[in-house]
């Protein structure tokens, strides 16, 4: 790597320019001096070589698309000269071996987690609320209202957002009747500490409300895989109870729910509260005991306290959202390797957004464990990539207008470097869309690559923690698993420092290994499952919940 270009595997006939060229200057690579033909700014790709009309596009070793145009040495490729363009996947054609990385720094370290009748440990204690059918949705709200600023559950940053911008407004009225309008447009934010409120239930990390606008309407399959998504909510290892309301009538039934349940964990036996209106009568009934109900269930809740647990029962969730030009280099490479620490440590670890797998299939299929794992990844990725040619859309249409901005032109760029999230450990097991993960290793689950979808269904199947990268910035959370921000680039880690936990900048300014990288957010990550570390996105109370409805979701 030049201190302002790199190429980021031999076999590749484009650079990656790590500070904004300009026309004129000249770069040097191998001993070349290649002139720069367009302004190339950082993260955006330019040629090595003369590329011919049909040329493939090699990036990351792999075909990444195809020029439509001449593209001169040193000239830019973007979406007018660059078609998408993957090569060909099948079966499994062979076994690619694996050097597990040396994990002897981490083998007796331990976090602080919640240790689970079931085996499972949480690196949380939540109490959900859940409503089957979106006709319960105010009900929640309602008891949501009562519990959580009531039981200390607000915000953790340092002030109470509403409150703040309800005082920001005020200011302006005064302004306003005090006929000062022009002041109105110099009027500063200014943010105040205020005391945290005391938690109630000092070891419950929270109440949780899960609404969503399922349940009912659509087809039947919907209401089946929303239970499955909730049921694996509630077996989730950071979750103590719950309550379910229910209507009575929807398509989302008590009873597949409980069937969920049941087929997840035989010998469930956490606190589960559920109580259907069309039965309880008045909504006050309902309401008042759902209520008390659920207040007795937290005092139990409260009685668990953390325990020491080995890196082992850590499952991580690899995810990336509002993806630049640097995130295939910095900040996904890394989590790759923490991966790789997680499954040489005996831990999950799950890779989805099956969107943006495309083009590097092959790859994924050659480490799949067994032909059976291989065969399920083929047919899962055939059925949503043909669902959506069958739409009007297609893989293809996948990089947002931020991305092909920030470098990533076509959807096979952006995948070969969203792919390295998963790391090069062997694949144990494919997950489809709320299934959960049980096999310790490198999982695949098949999810949109839409940002809260997705991480949505990785907690829903199990992940107690989810590596986040963005070179962007995307503010998404979840309700009960820590969701760890990792910028891709400095400027974003400066600009935003509200949402970004880790910058991993320091790789593409050369300070720093993708080895230590992800050293460092190992040791980080062991901190936010002990419960030291709050996750900007817990402070700034990010609690995104979208369940995927089967539909075409890019």
């Amino acid at each position: 790597m030049a201190h302002n270009i790199l190429k980021i595997h031999p076999a590749d006939n484009v650079l990656v320019a790590l500070t904004d060229l300009r026309v004129g200057d000249t770069v040097e690579f191998n001993g070349t001096q290649i002139p720069v033909a367009t302004d190339v700014p950082a993260k955006h790709k330019f040629a090595e070589q003369p590329l011919s009309p049909g040329e493939e596009i090699i990036m990351y070793g792999s075909l990444v698309g195809k020029a439509v145009d001449t593209i001169p040495a040193g000239g830019i490729l973007m979406t007018g000269n660059v078609k998408h363009e993957v090569s060909e996947y099948t079966g499994k054609t062979k076994t690619i071996g694996w050097n597990a990385p040396d994990v002897s720094k981490w083998v007796d370290k331990t976090f602080m987690g919640f240790h689970r009748a079931d085996g499972q440990v949480g690196t949380g204690n939540y109490w959900l609320v859940i409503p089957l059918v979106f006709c319960e949705n105010r009900n929640v709200e309602t008891i949501k209202q009562a519990f959580v600023e009531t039981l200390g559950f607000g915000r953790q940053d340092q002030y109470n957002s509403q409150d703040l911008y309800k005082s920001y407004v005020q200011q302006m009225v005064g302004l306003y009747q005090a006929g000062k309008t022009e002041e109105i447009a110099q009027l500063p934010l200014e943010t105040q500490t205020t005391n945290t409120r005391h938690r109630i239930f000092e070891n419950i990390d929270g109440i949780k409300f899960l609404t969503h606008e399922g349940g009912c309407g659509g087809i039947r399959q919907d209401s089946d895989m929303l239970c499955a998504l909730l049921a694996g909510y509630i077996h989730h290892p950071n979750v103590a109870g719950a309550t379910v309301l229910s209507l009575g009538c929807q398509n989302a039934q008590v009873s597949i729910l409980e069937k969920s349940i049941k087929a997840l964990n035989p010998n469930f036996s956490k606190p589960l509260i559920v109580l259907e209106q069309q039965k309880e009568g008045t909504e006050q009934h309902l309401l008042s005991q759902a209520i008390r109900k659920t207040f007795l269930g937290l005092v139990e809740a409260n009685k668990q306290t953390r325990q020491p647990a080995p890196l082992s029962k850590l499952v991580i969730g690899l995810e990336c959202g509002g993806s630049d030009g640097f995130s295939g280099i910095s900040a996904n490479p890394a989590i790759g390797h923490v991966s790789d620490l997680v499954v040489a440590l005996g831990g999950k670890s799950m890779l989805s957004e099956f969107p943006e797998l495309c083009g590097v299939e092959q790859e994924l299929i050659n480490r799949c464990v067994d032909e059976k794992s291989a065969d399920r990844f083929v047919e899962l990725m055939r059925a949503y990539e043909s669902a959506a040619v069958a739409s009007g859309s297609g893989f293809d249409m996948n990089p947002s207008p931020g991305n092909i901005k920030d470098g990533l032109i076509t959807d096979a760029i952006k995948s070969a470097g969203a792919a390295k999230k998963g790391g090069t450990s062997p694949v144990v097991d494919v997950l489809d869309y709320g299934e959960y993960g049980t096999k310790p290793g490198l999982n695949l689950l098949c999810t949109p690559g839409n940002d809260v979808e997705s991480t949505t269904a990785l907690v829903g199947s199990g992940c107690n923690i989810v590596l986040f990268t963005t070179g962007l910035g995307t503010p998404t959370g979840n309700p009960i698993a820590p969701v760890l921000k990792l910028s891709s680039n400095t400027k974003l880690a400066q600009r935003m420092p509200d949402i970004i936990d880790v910058d991993t900048g320091p790789v593409i300014a050369g300070e720093k290994t993708i080895e230590e990288m992800g050293e460092d957010i190992l040791d980080y990550i062991i901190e936010v499952a002990s419960g030291n570390v709050i996750t900007k996105a817990q402070q700034l109370g990010q609690d995104d919940f979208i369940p995927w409805k089967r539909g075409v979701s890019l």
